[in-house]
């Protein structure tokens, strides 16, 4: 695949996977998914490929989520989020690099990844129901095991901001530097995996992939809503989103 929306590096045994669409805040479309999905499969085959580092090109953003604009042409209707499925299959260690916002899809990759690394400035959340993206199954439930459930409904529910801090105490961030050290300290936790033994650590991570529940969302919104996308719910949450008002989501309680 030739990609477009993303960066794919090999130095040495580390494969670095960037987002590469800066002037969208490194927002993900259809195509970009396609990218990542393929980016993500050749880094897990490939060899000497021995750890994963997933980023977002400049200081801005590791992803702010989906392309608003490619979900209110109706991007999400047919789409089966993958990725995290992709990051949990990966026999190697997998690093997300976070400099900046990891809002929805760059939130869920960013819990996704085995380990997170942030820059101080970084801003964490998700944005689901405030834009009527109706992410469901493995992705929402799969942050229970990481923050404990309240606080992952609270994250997935409330759509709030927490800062890179908050979320270290939280437990989706395992550490935190300022952003001029970010690439030292990534660069080092690499280097410390680099050192283990790698059967083993498929072994560890193929153990806690087992743990995660893998029912597709396109199920969940089946059981909740099957006339979703064509009610006009998630249309309304687009629009809102793209004309900077608040959203009237009155008409579907």
């Amino acid at each position: 695949m030739i990609y477009e929306d993303i960066l794919y590096s090999v130095d040495g045994a580390v494969a670095t996977i960037t987002i590469d669409r800066p002037d969208r805040l490194n927002a993900i479309r259809g195509q970009t998914i396609a990218e990542l999905e393929d980016a993500i499969t050749r880094a897990s085959r490939e060899e000497p490929v021995a750890v994963v580092v997933l980023t977002g090109s400049g200081e801005r953003a590791f992803s702010a989520g989906g392309d608003m604009n490619w979900e209110q042409e109706g991007g999400l209707e047919q789409l089966e989020w993958r990725i995290g499925n992709l990051l949990l299959d990966c026999p190697k260690p997998v690093i997300a690099r976070v400099n900046g916002y990891a809002i929805a899809a760059g939130n869920h990759m960013a819990y996704f990844c085995d380990f997170t690394i942030a820059s101080e400035h970084s801003i964490f959340g998700q944005n689901g129901p405030r834009v009527a993206s109706p992410a469901g199954g493995y992705p929402v439930s799969h942050l229970a095991g990481i923050i404990g459930h309240k606080r992952a409904r609270e994250l997935w529910m409330l759509c709030r901001r927490y800062s890179a801090r908050q979320m270290l105490e939280w437990g989706l961030v395992n550490a935190v530097v300022p952003k001029e050290e970010l690439d030292a300290e990534v660069a080092r936790w690499c280097a410390d995996l680099l050192t283990m033994s790698p059967t083993a650590l498929k072994t560890v991570k193929r153990s806690f992939a087992r743990i995660v529940d893998r029912t597709p969302n396109s199920t969940i919104l089946d059981e909740v809503n099957p006339g979703f996308f064509a009610s006009g719910e998630q249309a309304e949450g687009a629009s809102a989103f793209l004309e900077k008002r608040p959203p009237d989501y009155s008409k579907w309680r």
